[in-house]
């Protein structure tokens, strides 16, 4: 059972949200805006949160941002069908997944699931190297020549798996199963992790040599940088 925060200035949302995530056995808080959410997570921390991105006075993806920097507690996002913008700008600001409204309550109480279970699988005690790019699997850190990098869960497990499979080229379909976890989902989450994790791991983020393009299939690490 984990402590599930849900915000969300809809009350019937919340309610629904909430009889969902009880069912599924997990504690719930929930809060109707950005400012009581912060609040609830500094007195007594959830191990996950549900983000509405339109909330009253602090929105959503301030309230993502804030998080971040607090921690790496995963967030997923509610967002309104067809805001591509929005669901860009959470997964830029760190959030782990995100559901579009109008949304099955079943579906969002999975995904809830699924990345508490990513969050709190104990990780193989691997330590992974690469040029200067290290990897550690236990710690769940990762460091280039020398300097902790400041991922989010999401960041730190592609890498993982990018640094773990060096030269095979994986699309995008490929990634969202392998280190999402999903069947089925929109390609534009990998590409906006991608692209924030060229940014800590490139040394020029626009001409990447390690996290490189495959035309016509996706992406592929190369080895020690060498592409």
């Amino acid at each position: 059972m984990a402590r599930v925060l849900v915000v969300d200035d809809d009350r019937t949302v919340r309610e629904v949200v909430v009889s969902y995530l009880r069912a599924h056995e997990h504690e719930v808080v929930e809060v109707g805006d950005g400012e009581a959410a912060l609040r609830a997570m500094r007195e007594t921390p959830a191990d996950l949160v549900v983000l509405d991105l339109m909330l009253p006075g602090i929105d959503g993806i301030e309230v993502c941002r804030r998080l971040r920097l607090a921690g790496d507690t995963p967030v997923v996002m509610l967002t309104a069908l067809g805001e591509e913008t929005d669901r860009v700008m959470g997964l830029e600001v760190g959030a782990d997944d995100y559901v579009t409204k109008p949304f099955s309550p079943r579906e969002l109480a999975l995904r809830v699931d699924s990345v508490l279970r990513r969050s709190s699988t104990p990780p193989a005690p691997r330590r992974l190297v690469d040029g200067d790019v290290v990897v550690e699997e236990a710690a769940h850190t990762a460091y280039r020549a020398g300097v902790p990098l400041a991922l989010t869960g999401r960041e730190f497990d592609l890498l993982r798996f990018l640094v773990a499979h060096p030269g095979t080229a994986y699309s995008r379909d490929d990634l969202l199963r392998h280190v999402w976890g999903w069947s089925i989902g929109d390609q534009s989450t990998v590409t906006v992790h991608v692209r924030r994790l060229r940014e800590k791991v490139e040394k020029d983020p626009t001409h990447p040599e390690r996290l490189v393009t495959v035309w016509g299939v996706g992406y592929r690490w190369e080895a020690d940088g060498v592409g």
